[in-house]
């Protein structure tokens, strides 16, 4: 049975830095019309997945200072504040601010000393979340996000590798959270391959769970890369971005419908 190991915040943050660098790099080879043009998402444009990614990186500094200072965090007031401010802004504002934005709470975080990193503590929507948790929270959003972006200029792009490892750990409270209920249970036994990793998926009318390790033979079963696996939970494993998968027992489409998305 493989079990992915819980990743460590010095792992998140220099992942993080590095899906920053990713996107800086791409978005600075964008022009107008593919700014304004359809991202991964077809209700969104590039920009206004910028444009997310940036209000996510100002609301995640809010976090991150309340965390710290050991007072209470923004609630939806703030977040309503800080998404009208985004939306207002023109799609070169946005690409351009959520760049600075995010590196902006990426040098907060490095600044933090050992004290207040093992101090932090937030409450967010998921529950009160130490540093890590806010990171890890972070990392998913951009990495997912960035992956948005780049599949619309190059289609066979993939979330970064490193992301995937370290999103991969956790993952059962995203698919608590993401996925709806079947009426039709399903169990599935989920081999993902880079990073090799073994999970039993349940889903029943009161929602989806994700345990790791299984040794269940009769179960149907699911073998794709980890990152194939990220995107289903993400809800952007559509036909035309799935790599080559081994399913028996199941139909991937039933298993999409699981995860449509946000």
């Amino acid at each position: 049975m493989t079990t992915p190991a819980t990743p460590t915040l010095a792992e998140v943050e220099a992942a993080l830095q590095r899906s920053h660098e990713r996107l800086a790099a791409a978005v600075a080879h964008l022009g107008p019309d593919q700014l304004t043009g359809p991202s991964y998402d077809a209700e969104w444009t590039v920009a206004d997945v910028l444009s997310h990614l940036g209000s996510g990186a100002e609301i995640s500094t809010l976090l991150l200072d309340a965390g710290v200072a050991g007072s209470e965090g923004p609630g939806f007031a703030e977040f309503t504040a800080v998404w009208d401010d985004w939306n207002a802004k023109s799609p070169e504002q946005q690409a351009a601010d959520s760049l600075a934005a995010n590196a902006t709470f990426l040098q907060r975080v490095g600044a933090l000393d050992e004290d207040q990193r093992r101090s932090f503590s937030v409450e967010m929507f998921n529950g009160r979340q130490d540093l890590l948790g806010l990171a890890r929270l972070r990392l998913g959003e951009h990495a997912v996000h960035t992956w948005d972006v780049l599949v619309e200029i190059e289609p066979s792009a993939q979330v970064a590798p490193d992301a995937t490892a370290l999103l991969l750990p956790g993952l059962d409270d995203l698919v608590s959270r993401a996925g709806q209920r079947s009426e039709v249970p399903l169990s599935v036994a989920v081999h993902t391959l880079d990073p090799a990793a073994i999970f039993l998926l349940e889903v029943d009318g009161d929602g989806p769970r994700l345990t790791p390790g299984t040794t269940d033979s009769t179960l149907a079963t699911l073998e794709l890369p980890a990152e194939a696996f990220l995107r289903l939970v993400y809800g952007r494993l559509d036909p035309e971005h799935t790599p080559a998968v081994q399913v028996d027992g199941v139909d991937l489409d039933a298993l999409r419908t699981v995860f449509p998305g946000f």
